[in-house]
């Protein structure tokens, strides 16, 4: 028993012809009369008496037809129903951010969101990237704000922006006022880096790698603001994205000429998982 079956034997029933019925379900009425036949054929009885131009009925046929006609109709609520759940705007959606990201990039964003969507509910965690790829995979989290490298060919990414990468040094460092310079300017100073666990962290290695410079780490911190404050006191120099300058912090930035020296954030799905109107319009949103 087909859906479309069910249609076509109501219809008959209501225009009391099987070439209107062929017309409402815009079907050829051959194709329609072959459905019902199978339709019959597996139901094992007759629905409708052929009398000549006529149809009528048949017993079985008076019976069936509520049935068919209360199919539907379910049918036709459970689609209305996902409809009406795809326009949502009162949905959730659990974002997840590295801590190198959520303080800078995610209060404007999430200020906007919340007054374009009052009725969504929105939950932020601030956490490590592994964490956040575990949540991505056990559901607990919708999407994840990361920085790229990402090796994980479970993710889908969506690119968010690139930016690049400054070097943090006191005001009276002899490079305080120039534009910008090469990691291998910086080789044999003191740096302040962030603690193992943060992709910033790595990505900072690697770029000083490739320059061939090796950091010789003074201080390690979780947090850009307790390593901004070591700069000002003349601890050693740091590396920050764009995005995390402080023109109040009491250092200078200057921007690295190093072609790899930059960071490339992106967001995070599950691939596979389908999102609802809400969940849609917040990555639509941050991507913009």
């Amino acid at each position: 028993m087909e859906f479309h079956q069910l249609r076509y034997v109501c219809a008959i029933a209501e225009t009391g012809s099987f070439s209107r019925a062929a017309e409402r379900c815009q079907i050829a009425q051959p194709s329609l009369s072959q459905q019902v036949l199978k339709l019959e054929e597996d139901l094992g009885t007759k629905l409708f008496d052929r009398l000549g131009r006529s149809v009528r009925l048949t017993e079985a046929g008076r019976a069936f037809i509520p049935h068919a006609r209360s199919i539907l109709e379910q049918i036709e609520t459970a689609r209305s129903s996902v409809a009406d759940k795809n326009m949502d705007v009162r949905g959730s959606v659990s974002v997840g951010a590295i801590p190198t990201i959520a303080p800078y990039l995610m209060p404007r964003f999430t200020a906007a969101f919340a007054k374009k969507y009052p009725d969504a509910k929105l939950r932020i965690v601030e956490e490590t990237t592994p964490v956040l790829v575990e949540s991505l995979r056990d559901l607990s989290l919708d999407l994840a704000i990361l920085a790229l490298p990402l090796r994980h060919k479970d993710l889908e990414l969506f690119p968010i922006r690139t930016e690049p990468l400054f070097a943090v040094v006191p005001k009276d460092h002899p490079y305080a006022g120039a534009e910008s310079l090469a990691l291998r300017d910086l080789r044999g100073e003191p740096f302040v880096m962030l603690r193992d666990g943060h992709c910033f962290r790595d990505l900072s290695i690697a770029a000083c790698t490739h320059a061939r410079i090796t950091p010789n780490i003074a201080f390690e911190s979780a947090q850009f603001s307790s390593l901004l404050g070591m700069v000002t006191a003349g601890v050693g120099i740091s590396l920050v994205p764009e995005m995390a300058i402080d023109r109040n912090a009491g250092c200078r930035y200057v921007r690295i000429s190093d072609p790899r020296a930059t960071r490339t954030i992106v967001a995070a799905i599950l691939r596979g998982r389908s999102f609802n109107r809400v969940q849609t319009a917040f990555l639509a949103g941050i991507r913009n």
